[in-house]
């Protein structure tokens, strides 16, 4: 459940973030006509992205067990490649968000309030294909729908609430370590999705090794008791993995994360030292 719950806040955050910047300079800028259209193209992004959460789950109970096997693993490392793109993404260009949103705005007015509309699609909808993608291939890889589905819910309808209570000026966040932090927790996350495509390829014969346990701790922590549940919803592992899991984890978990931090501090060595102002500072 955290970790849909951390996917649904990260992702949902971003994309009311951006709803808050675009809202707060139509108005200040005198343009509140063109509210109507801009959350237009936001509901439209919205609707899309469930679509593609939907058909995701369509098509996955569609196909035969090898099939379904198949199509879960190949979407998880889409996933995977996904979150990671986004974190580093976010961690070099989260500063020029705003200016880069005004700009589009600014153009799209001086054109037509449908124009309005198209920015702010494009500008939610990459943030809702990934949030789909990612919470779909999360719960896969958590085996707990329905209390994914939930900590996914939670985790999006807290996002809105925070960014409804930044754009208010309510609350102060300090974003930059926010997105640190919900950035390396994601690195864990990824490393556990990835695992999970590792072990859904390991059981159609794909890869070798599904007999080469590395550890198997389920007498001791049973699959459905709490503890299992708890590390599978945190961190998408199992009691059980094979050593191909477990070093597949590891590769991809150790040098991303020392890679992010590497790029975090170059980011804060050169930022001017006025940067990491408060949260509402990204939406006025």
């Amino acid at each position: 459940m955290f970790s849909n719950y951390l996917i649904g806040l990260r992702e949902g955050l971003e994309a009311a973030l951006i709803v808050a910047i675009l809202v707060a300079y139509l108005v200040k800028t005198s343009n509140g006509h063109a509210l109507a259209r801009l959350w237009m193209g936001v509901g439209v992004a919205i609707a899309l992205s469930v679509a593609l959460g939907l058909g995701l789950t369509f098509v996955s109970d569609e196909l035969s067990e090898s099939a379904a096997e198949a199509f879960a693993g190949i979407t998880s490392l889409i996933a995977v490649g996904l979150i990671t793109w986004m974190i580093f993404w976010m961690a070099v260009n989260a500063r020029h968000i705003r200016a880069h949103l005004h700009g589009e705005l600014d153009r799209a007015l001086a054109t037509s309030t449908v124009a309005v509309a198209v920015v702010a699609f494009f500008a939610v909808i990459r943030e809702g294909l990934e949030t789909a993608i990612f919470l779909w291939a999360g719960i896969r890889a958590s085996g707990e729908a329905g209390s994914a589905v939930g900590g996914a819910l939670l985790g999006l309808l807290t996002a809105v609430a925070l960014g409804f209570l930044m754009y208010r000026g309510a609350v102060r966040l300090n974003l930059t370590a926010l997105f640190t932090w919900t950035g390396a927790l994601l690195v864990l996350v990824a490393g556990g999705i990835l695992r999970y495509a590792v072990h859904e390829f390991q059981e159609l014969g794909w890869l070798p090794g599904e007999d080469n346990v590395a550890f198997d701790l389920t007498s001791t922590f049973p699959a459905d008791g709490v503890v299992a549940t708890f590390v599978r919803g945190l961190l998408s592992l199992s009691p059980k993995m094979t050593w191909l899991e477990v070093a597949v984890w590891l590769a991809y978990v150790i040098p991303t994360l020392v890679a992010f931090f590497w790029v975090i501090r170059r980011r804060d060595a050169a930022k001017p030292a006025s940067a990491g102002q408060p949260a509402e500072a990204a939406t006025h």
